[in-house]
């Protein structure tokens, strides 16, 4: 099992009502239903531990449960056009792989 966090602003001019629209309504159903993904989280940042601003305000926790399996369950129409719009919204993000320890 593998965890992908992904660290993101939103790109100028994208709205965060628009966003977090698209976040609770579109993005979260869909990839919460992939057969590759048993859960998918998006957060809000709100500043960090100590004090002070984060530098990411979005941070996406997929937990896959084969990797291979999402490779497939991406190339989906569906899921080229949630990632389409994500693409859209989303400046530079990072897409972490990681494992546990």
């Amino acid at each position: 099992m593998a965890k992908i966090v992904v660290l993101f602003n939103l790109k100028d001019g994208v709205s965060v009502a628009d966003y977090e629209k698209f976040a609770r309504e579109t993005d979260l159903p869909i990839v919460n239903a992939l057969a590759s993904v048993d859960k998918f989280e998006v957060l809000k940042a709100t500043g960090l531990l100590g004090g002070g601003e984060s530098p990411y305000r979005y941070l996406e926790i997929l937990d896959v449960n084969d990797l291979s399996q999402l490779g497939a369950d991406v190339s989906t129409e569906t899921m080229q056009q949630v990632a389409a719009t994500f693409r859209s919204m989303a400046d530079n993000p990072l897409f972490i792989v990681t494992e546990a320890l």
